[in-house]
């Protein structure tokens, strides 16, 4: 047993320790700031009262309290829709889908985990937070011995959707959201959309990278990509918490709005997202990674139960939510298994008398809303 911790120990100490040394901003990158006139970040207090302080971004509801429901007692009942090898384990979603009748021209293609695919009918691709494999090394290695698993492959993605990639936009810097040994596997031709601070971490390699505030937009052919708030925080390392931003994505074209949440837990920037951009045709919305024994209210603070989501996709006024997060290729970081979120997802839903229709998409799947 001690010999066990020894090496949880010196893991997780390597993975930081290397970490920090890796190789920061590359300025062969082509970098631009893009904010509102009046940007909307909020900062907890500066070390120093120099220009160059270090920011810490803070989330713009902070003190989230009271949560419109919880679910409470059988919170996982089995049901018919999802076969399971395991008990809410290794499954698939066999159970009807919505009629899709107003199709807004987003191509979706979900890869696992928080990573999408999305083509519009112009034929413009993007890409929502992809990480095709593991974590970067040597966090996936400290990962690994620390918790005994690594997730599954994720879906492969074509070469030619790699090389066709208009732009790749990322939510915020956790290792399961944005990977650095990822990204050279995209034409660098590509634009990459990062929150605020988070240039710093990318890689050389003459990429063209825009930084972004929140509510700040960037119009990408027809498409025009809107950085929004979420409820959330970031670190790369135990020395850079909250120096960069998170957030989620809208992108619209031709009228039709998607919303990618990114990694969130429920506040009232959902319905200021609402009052910005009215109805949302489609949206992602994360609803797994919320359950801990040991810290449940801060896991929830950051990360929408499924019950949370539905009260979101209302708030948003989603035509249609497709949720994610949960999956045979995830990681489970802190779900009981690789699909109890989804049970609960669909328990709910019939307690609340959800309105929102939802799209439940196996990993992997293609879809046109």
């Amino acid at each position: 047993m001690k010999k066990w911790f020894l090496l949880m120990f010196l893991a997780v100490i390597l993975a930081v320790c290397v970490t920090i040394f890796l190789p920061s901003f590359n300025s062969s990158n082509q970098v631009e700031i893009v904010n509102t006139d009046l940007p909307i970040e909020k900062y907890s207090r500066q070390k120093g009262d120099t220009e160059d302080a270090t920011r810490y971004f803070i989330n713009l509801f902070p003190d989230v309290e009271e949560y419109p429901i919880s679910c409470e007692g059988d919170c996982y009942p089995p049901t018919d829709d999802i076969k399971c090898s395991e008990n809410m384990h290794d499954c698939q979603y066999i159970g009807a889908q919505p009629t899709i009748k107003d199709v807004a021209g987003f191509d979706l293609h979900w890869l696992g985990h928080a990573s999408f695919r999305v083509q519009t009918d112009n034929g413009q691709v993007f890409l929502f937070d992809p990480v095709f494999g593991q974590f970067d090394w040597p966090v996936n290695w400290g990962f690994r011995v620390t918790q005994g698993f690594n997730r599954q492959p994720a879906d492969a993605v074509e070469f030619e959707t790699l090389e066709k990639v208009d732009a790749v936009m990322y939510s915020h810097n956790h290792y399961d959201h944005f990977n650095r040994a990822d990204i050279e596997k995209i034409n660098n031709e590509a634009q990459f959309l990062l929150p605020l601070g988070l240039a710093k971490r990318f890689p050389g390699g003459d990429y063209q990278v825009s930084e972004m505030g929140w509510y700040s937009q960037k119009k990408i052919g027809d498409v025009t990509a809107h950085f929004v708030p979420a409820h959330h925080f970031s670190s790369r390392t135990l020395l850079d918490q909250n120096q960069s931003l998170w957030g989620g994505w809208v992108l619209e074209h031709a009228g039709k709005r998607l919303f990618f949440a990114g990694d969130t837990g429920y506040s009232p920037h959902f319905n200021d997202i609402a009052e910005r951009y009215g109805e949302i045709d489609v949206c992602l919305l994360p609803i797994a990674s919320y359950f801990s024994e040991s810290r449940p209210e801060w896991y929830r603070k950051v990360h929408t139960t499924p019950e949370d989501a539905l009260v979101a996709a209302q708030d948003l006024n989603c035509k249609i939510m497709i949720p994610w997060g949960y999956g045979n290729a995830s990681w489970r970081m802190g779900d009981h298994t690789s699909h109890s979120a989804l049970f609960r997802l669909l328990h709910m839903q019939k307690k609340m008398n959800a309105q929102t229709s939802i799209y439940v998409m196996n990993e992997g799947e293609k879809q046109l809303f």
